[in-house]
């Protein structure tokens, strides 16, 4: 398992964030208030990182689901919302799969067709584009799992670290190497979703800072303020980033990274008008 991030646009040379599946938690709350989706039914999916076969048997996962709940409940018609909240690629074996999968859905979405989909940015993908402009931050990047999207995309890493003249040659062969379509894809994630009371990002948000004066990299980045302090935003925020090996339903905010590249479980969250229901996708840990 990976043990740091890079890091973070503006944080000081040295800084890393620390990935811990064994830190203490909060309770979760066993009967948390029910909220309202306006009315919608949202499926939330976590951090896929790569895994399409996870990601293809929760899909399946979630479209019984709906079908199921549409047959309990024949009146309802609206169109029910599918909400990725970020990093697609990295650790795993196939991130250019992944995105090739998100954008069908897409397509279908756009067309009219199948969920509405809501495709936000993860951190890793910030990082991937940051790449595409700057060769020097492709060291950084395969520390956290950038090397697995480089191979999925045909292109072969650097030994070790690598020098600056090696990572410019590796980057000019991603960049003809990267479909228009998923660059065109990466470019335009959304920072947020917002449906009813539920707020999705992928990180979380700064607590105590007002919805229009949150930052972008607080979005992305964020962790351990946002899991200790109550965000006072007067909503659920639905986020993934910090991986556990359960997702966390609480008072104010819902984890659905459940680090499916180090666990083999990928988590997505229904949530309507009653409390919410989590679906899971699972395969043998790897060891």
């Amino acid at each position: 398992m990976p043990a740091v991030e890079p890091r973070r646009p503006g944080a000081p040379i040295g800084q890393v964030m620390r990935f811990n599946f064994l830190r203490p938690k909060a309770r979760p709350v066993t009967n948390p208030v029910v909220v309202s989706t306006d009315g919608r039914v949202v499926y939330a999916v976590g951090d896929i990182h790569g895994h399409l076969d996870l990601l293809d048997d929760l899909l399946d996962i979630i479209a019984r689901d709906f079908a199921q709940l549409r047959e309990r409940e024949p009146g309802r018609k609206d169109r029910p919302v599918l909400i990725f909240v970020g990093d697609y690629i990295d650790r795993g074996p196939a991130s250019r799969g992944v995105i090739d999968r998100v954008l069908a859905l897409k397509a279908l979405s756009d067309g009219g067709s199948g969920f509405e989909v809501r495709a936000l940015m993860g951190n890793h993908e910030q990082t991937l584009l940051s790449f595409l402009d700057t060769p020097e931050a492709g060291a950084a990047w395969v520390e956290f799992g950038g090397g697995e999207t480089l191979t999925s995309y045909d292109v072969v890493r650097p030994p070790g670290r690598g020098d600056a003249d090696s990572w410019r040659v590796v980057q000019a062969q991603f960049q003809h190497n990267l479909p228009a379509d998923h660059l065109a894809f990466l470019r335009a994630l959304e920072l947020s979703a917002r449906y009813g009371d539920y707020l999705f990002v992928h990180a979380g948000v700064r607590p105590g800072v007002p919805w229009d004066r949150q930052e972008p990299e607080d979005l992305l980045w964020i962790r351990n303020d946002f899991l200790s302090l109550p965000h006072r935003l007067g909503c659920i925020v639905v986020h993934g980033h910090t991986p556990d090996a359960e997702p966390f339903i609480g008072s104010d905010r819902i984890n659905i990274d459940t680090g499916a590249y180090a666990t083999g479980v990928l988590t997505a969250i229904r949530l309507t008008e009653s409390p919410p229901v989590v679906l899971q996708a699972r395969k043998s840990r790897r060891v």
